[in-house]
């Protein structure tokens, strides 16, 4: 049976509702939904496992595990759980060699751009910039992460960096491409066996329904829930 099977991917009113309180979060400071999906999908793909107290405050806009806080448990409990939810759906998806399908934010025209995926993918990355720099530089599998610099790019201030101009089809294509590229980056790192957690990738930690203010907190900060992210409210 492959792992995560039992995982109820997030509903759309869910990703809305996660989506909302991250663009209250830290004055704007958190990512958007279409950058954590990115994000997310960095770091299950990537070279070896990465911890919460390491990512969940690039998600929130923080410096440190300690500074993203809520207003209740009750609020912590439902905000962690729709975010480890979305990371296991993502890491089942994969570990099933199936696409994941890039969450899009559209814009005012409907469209979907995808330059927020690819800036939170490549943020991702860098979190163990070793291991994906020698997939860049592999000649035979490395082009799977083009699509993403494209997009990460296109806006670039160094105009030498920036890409052709995208037209909307190819847009599509791209961004297409950038979750087939996803798929490449994981066999790629699989097939090294450079994952820390098993061949089938970083399982995320457990997140039981209810946590008690002197249970550890999830982030994986190690410090009491009362003392960590169920402190106080996020501004």
């Amino acid at each position: 049976m492959p792992p995560f099977a039992s995982n109820e991917p997030l509903t759309d009113d869910e990703l809305d509702h996660l989506g909302r309180f991250l663009n209250d979060c830290n004055g704007g400071e958190a990512m958007n939904i279409e950058e954590l999906d990115g994000f997310f999908a960095a770091l299950i793909a990537g070279p070896e496992s990465v911890a919460p107290s390491e990512y969940l405050p690039e998600v929130f806009g923080s410096e440190k595990s300690d500074s993203h806080q809520f207003e209740s448990l009750e609020e912590a409990n439902e905000i962690l759980g729709l975010l480890m939810r979305h990371w296991n759906d993502i890491a089942g998806t994969l570990s099933r060699r199936e696409v994941h399908l890039p969450v899009i934010i559209e814009d005012e025209n409907g469209m979907g751009l995808g330059n927020d995926w690819a800036r939170g993918f490549i943020r991702g990355t860098r979190l163990r910039q070793d291991g994906w720099a020698e997939l860049l530089a592999d000649d035979a599998r490395g082009g799977c992460m083009i699509p993403m610099l494209m997009l990460y790019h296109e806006h670039d201030e160094d105009p030498t960096m920036r890409p052709k101009p995208i037209s909307a089809e190819q847009r599509e294509n791209v961004i297409e491409s950038m979750a087939i590229g996803l798929v490449g980056a994981y066999r790629h790192f699989r097939q090294l066996g450079k994952s820390s957690a098993s061949a089938r990738g970083p399982h995320p930690p457990y997140i039981s329904n209810k946590i008690g203010r002197n249970d550890p907190c999830p982030c994986g900060s190690g410090k009491k829930y009362k003392r960590c992210c169920g402190g106080a409210t996020i501004h």
